[in-house]
């Protein structure tokens, strides 16, 4: 297999998944700005979206969309637990965390990233966040992940997102079950190792 991404991005998440998996894959860096492979051809020949994450199969086909490809991911290995079984009632609230994240808080970034964004929309698009955040840090009282002590896929994609708020001004710092949160995936050593092959991490 083989995992298009680009440094820090919301491929991270794939990335964590496939390491927790054991699986085997290769990283093939993208361009989200200039649309193009370190080989300098053009990524939206494998993406005509021309966005990261993109997981190539072994025979040739390719998945986008992070919150379908970590499922995949996690149903390639069941034993490591990154997902509940296909058809329980956990399995959907996995997919309710996964849906939350990248249509609230993974979306809410877009405008502070986007350089065409007005000056005076970025202090809406940060307190929506900052409300969305607030409600994360709640669900997160007493428990050690997301879906409680196991951790899943949607736990490395919540990871991910909320790392970029140090970039745009969304400071997550006071809330203290996020950054507790933050803390225990930090230390786990398939995000250690994901990270540092990013060069997110010295």
């Amino acid at each position: 297999m083989k995992l298009y991404y680009s440094p820090g991005a919301c491929s991270l998440s794939p990335h964590i998944a496939l390491r927790e998996a054991g699986l085997s894959f290769d990283l093939v860096l993208a361009s989200t700005k200039t649309k193009k492979l370190q080989d300098g051809s053009d990524f939206y020949a494998i993406n005509s979206k021309g966005s990261v994450p993109v997981l190539e199969l072994d025979n040739g086909e390719r998945l986008t969309e992070g919150p379908a490809i970590v499922q995949y991911i996690a149903d390639l290995a069941p034993a490591s637990n990154l997902a509940p079984a296909a058809g329980s009632m956990a399995r959907y609230r996995l997919q309710e965390w996964l849906n939350y994240i990248t249509s609230e808080l993974h979306k809410g970034f877009s405008p502070l990233f986007n350089p065409a964004t007005p000056e005076d929309y970025k202090p809406v698009a940060r307190a929506a966040l900052m409300a969305r955040f607030t409600w994360v840090n709640a669900q997160l009282e007493g428990k050690q992940y997301l879906m409680g002590d196991q951790f899943t896929v949607a736990d490395a994609y919540l990871f991910v997102v909320s790392n970029w708020g140090q970039y745009v001004g969304v400071d997550v710092s006071g809330f203290e079950h996020l950054v507790a949160f933050r803390a225990r995936v930090a230390a786990r050593p398939a995000v250690q190792e994901a990270m540092k092959a990013e060069g997110l991490l010295k």
